[in-house]
């Protein structure tokens, strides 16, 4: 199984995939908690149905110490104990943000203040462009149809 294309290589979409990378990056130095950034972005990875995103973050969290049990129930994080009142409310923002195209008017108000209650603004900047750098990658791997299940910690970065 092969990916269509291989982006980085093209001049042109490895330029700007240089850019999202380094987007993505930058983020690692925000004060949102590194364990909610990997469980939004296999969140949304899952919704999109991205296979070489849940791969890696999977892989990713589990490395930074992440439990199964936390990764297997973040599909059906609504029925799961494990996660705080804080994480819940960052996964709702995240389906809400991954799934705009299903709401006109996008992101109900108050998904956005019970997740305010929780972050402050940068942390909330933060989740918000978690939430929409993984989308990016998300639209591009299912696009080029990426395959799975090679990734290595670390691999791109």
């Amino acid at each position: 199984m092969n990916a269509r294309l291989k982006l980085l290589e093209s001049p042109v979409a490895g330029k700007a995939l240089k850019h999202i990378i380094a987007a993505g990056s930058a983020l690692a130095e925000s004060t949102l908690p590194l364990a909610t950034q990997e469980l939004v972005r296999l969140r949304a990875s899952q919704i999109n149905g991205c296979a070489g995103c849940i791969d890696m973050h999977t892989k990713e969290a589990a490395h930074a110490g992440e439990t199964a049990v936390r990764l297997n129930l973040v599909a059906a994080w609504r029925e799961a104990t494990v996660f705080t009142d804080a994480e819940r409310a960052a996964l709702e923002l995240a389906e809400q943000g991954t799934r705009i195209a299903d709401a006109a008017g996008g992101v109900p108000d108050e998904v956005w203040a019970n997740a305010a209650k929780y972050y402050d603004d940068d942390q909330l900047a933060a989740l918000v462009c978690v939430i929409a750098v993984i989308n990016t990658f998300n639209r591009l791997n299912v696009i080029i149809q990426q395959p799975a299940g090679d990734y290595q910690v670390g691999m791109y970065g």
